[in-house]
């Protein structure tokens, strides 16, 4: 089982002049539709709907993760289009859809979330290491460091979601 190590921020502002200044170079633009399906525990299933907003290809994927905090275990894998589409007709939610971009800033890759249906914005950093990690020192841009706080995670954001 994959580790997955990432620190998020708040993104006050999106960098638009560090995209454009070529300080902040795009790799990939998706819209991804997140809905969970099973959270208890520090365990998570859920299932994505991911369109490449450049070449206009959809995959879909379906991920298990344990854990809390800025180390967790995860397995990820693509799935068929029908499965995707029996699991979300089995759960009748309604999907967190974000606006991902990957760049690469410094030598890091990075993703910027956009939550469409909320005002946050975050960026993230995935690590090989936990050493790694903690010895990061975010620029200022990235904002405050919101790894360990669960209202920013998406499963509590999926989940006020609901509500609505």
């Amino acid at each position: 089982m994959a580790m997955e190590i990432e620190l998020k921020f708040l993104l006050p502002e999106y960098p638009e002049q560090l995209i454009e200044g070529g300080e902040l170079k795009v790799i990939t633009r998706h819209s991804i539709d997140q809905t969970y399906l099973a959270i208890e525990d520090g365990q998570e299933l859920r299932v994505r709907k991911i369109t490449d907003l450049d070449s206009g290809e959809v995959a879909f994927t379906h991920t298990f993760k344990d854990g809390k905090g800025i180390s967790r275990k995860e397995i990820e894998y693509d799935i068929s289009e029908g499965l995707y589409n029996q699991m979300i007709d089995a759960v009748k939610a309604i999907p967190l859809v974000k606006t991902r971009t990957t760049a690469v800033w410094n030598g890091i890759t990075v993703e910027i979330d956009v939550y469409t249906q909320l005002q946050l914005t975050v960026i993230e950093v995935e690590f090989d290491s936990l050493e790694e990690a903690e010895s990061f020192n975010a620029p200022e841009w990235f904002g405050e460091d919101v790894s360990t706080e669960t209202k920013y995670s998406n499963k509590t954001v999926w989940k006020e979601l609901q509500k609505r």
